[in-house]
């Protein structure tokens, strides 16, 4: 039985350092323009604009500590919040080799930029590739951007493979977990950075309870229902 740790996350340690560079800036800007330039028109022109700024990159780093509601036995719980923005039988060559079901949520700049696992199991397999950097709700980018592919081996020998697909905007890629490790659907799988895409691949035969355009929320909606093993 697992037992879950107290603990109440507010900011996503990803965010820390780079919060804390962002706010010495905007504190010293706004200073310099007070007392070194003596432009207090300046300064009340500047001074709303750092804030909002600092609030969109505070927004941007927020971590909410979910629960998912129920048994995840069976099924597929999305990884990220966002848009899905494909569902499409394709061929995945890189671990599956096989026909699959692939559901893609992108993330905006507003949406929440943690990842979860989208299932309980064994993680099989890690690898992490360099790659461009277009637009993330390209088809394309899932192949040819910057990515990490996971996949999670369940107790009932279903392979889920999980992609975070690096953006536009995205130039890094947290992934957490190690080959052999055991994982959870209410613990953080990885973290990306302003702008993104989540691939997530269900096998065929699995029924898919999400339609395009439609707005998902990490960790708490159901992708699919796994076919019984």
């Amino acid at each position: 039985m697992k037992l879950y740790r107290k603990r109440k996350v507010k900011l996503h340690s990803e965010g820390t350092g780079f919060l804390i560079g962002v706010f010495i800036l905007f504190f010293f800007t706004d200073i310099y323009l007070y007392y070194a330039l003596n432009s207090k028109i300046a300064f009340y022109i500047v001074l709303p604009i750092t804030l909002i700024l600092f609030g969109l990159v505070l927004n941007f780093f927020r971590s909410p500590l979910r629960r998912f509601p129920s048994d995840p036995e069976g099924k597929v719980i999305a990884s990220a919040d966002g848009t899905i923005v494909a569902i499409e039988q394709v061929y995945e060559p890189e671990y599956l080799q096989q026909d699959c079901i692939m559901v893609s949520i992108f993330m905006s700049i507003f949406n929440v930029h943690a990842n979860w696992y989208p299932v309980d199991g064994i993680v099989k397999y890690v690898r992490h590739h360099e790659g461009r950097f277009m637009a993330a709700y390209l088809p394309k980018s899932s192949v040819e951007n910057e990515r990490s592919t996971v996949v999670i081996r369940t107790m009932d020998k279903h392979d889920i493979l999980v992609r975070q697909v690096a953006g536009a905007v995205a130039k890094r890629i947290v992934t957490y977990p190690k080959e052999g490790e055991e994982c959870y659907i209410d613990d953080h799988m990885g973290f990306i950075k302003f702008g993104s895409r989540v691939d997530v691949y269900i096998p065929l035969g699995s029924e898919i309870l999400v339609k395009m355009d439609e707005k998902v929320t990490g960790n708490q909606t159901i992708l699919a229902h796994l076919p019984q093993a």
